[in-house]
């Protein structure tokens, strides 16, 4: 974007990308800077001279980087405005990334090298073998965030191909069900021949993922509910828990990675933080998308629902 200022620090003349970014209209220039863009900070950056300055948009919410050089005739001036509020929020996503990856490595790898230097101390035979188990588990950790990191990098680089079958919806999500076993309670409520075409494992995996972070956080003795049914354009499919829910200001972030709304917990008990990441990442591979809310009478649901277009039959 670029402004053409007189010796005034009048706006004279704007690009198309600034008449666009701004809605300045050409025929009501010349006009203040302040004026045209609404913006003190940019006003600012002009009457000290700043060759160079970042700015805070108030009024559109965005970040700018700006450059301040003399225009063809004496006195005026360009101003070159480039908007880099994705790349802020990129960077900052990536420092966030490798700052949570660094702390989920952390804990196994501190653990694996005390319970070895526990080993060169020769313990006795059954601290040994409480030892060596315990190394197993951490290496299973590890490589299980690895797995994960692998499989999400593999989606968003879209390596990995969506094969459509045809199925009834209501057999896995009973399949889903039974694989968490008898030790909860499952409410399910899915329409009979709901027949669908989509990616058979990749919908199931999306769904475990949904049933095991609802086992997570939720109190033993509660039910969890699964349903599916047509809505509109969309089958909904929803995972709805009886736990302490989550607060409005975290519902878009529980999809990113390595994201926990309750850090204290273990992480036994919390995961890793990239289960939803990953059914985040399947459900818009399949063309769905998927969502979070507070139930009316307590705890979360999670909401995946798919475009009509699966539907081959009722």
């Amino acid at each position: 974007m670029a402004l053409l200022l007189d010796p005034a620090n009048q706006v004279i003349g704007a690009n198309k990308a600034a008449r666009k970014f701004f809605e300045i209209d050409p025929a009501r220039l010349p006009a203040s800077l302040v004026e045209v863009t609404l913006e003190s900070r940019l006003f600012e950056i002009v009457r000290t001279g700043l060759p160079v300055a970042e700015a805070q948009l108030v009024h559109r919410r965005r970040t700018v980087t700006t450059r301040l050089v003399d225009g063809r005739r004496e006195g005026e001036k360009l101003l070159y405005l480039t908007d880099v509020t994705e790349l802020q929020r990129l960077t900052t996503v990536r420092q966030e990334f490798v700052a949570n990856l660094v702390h989920e490595l952390k804990t196994p790898i501190t653990s694996l090298r005390l319970t070895a230097e526990s080993l060169l101390g020769e313990p006795p035979a059954r601290d040994r073998r409480r030892f060596a188990e315990r190394i197993v588990t951490e290496a299973d950790l590890i490589s299980k965030i690895i797995d994960n990191l692998r499989q999400l990098g593999d989606i968003e680089m879209g390596a990995m191909s969506i094969d459509l079958s045809q199925f009834d919806l209501s057999d896995l999500i009973h399949e889903s069900v039974d694989r968490l076993g008898a030790s909860r309670t499952i409410n399910t409520g899915v329409a009979t021949g709901l027949i669908i075409s989509c990616d058979r494992p990749k919908l199931a995996q999306a769904l475990g993922n949904l049933l095991d972070n609802a086992v997570k956080f939720s109190p033993q003795a509660t039910a969890i509910d699964v349903q599916a049914q047509v809505a509109g354009a969309e089958v909904v499919i929803s995972v709805r828990d009886r736990g302490p829910g989550i607060s409005p200001e975290h519902w878009s972030r529980v999809f990113e990675r390595f994201y926990k709304v309750d850090r204290a917990r273990p992480r036994e008990a919390g995961g890793f933080g990239l289960g939803l990441a990953i059914t985040k990442h399947l459900v818009n591979d399949l063309g769905g998308r998927i969502w979070t809310e507070t139930a009316r009478d307590g705890g979360q649901v999670f909401f995946i629902a798919l475009p009509h277009q699966v539907l081959t039959g009722a």
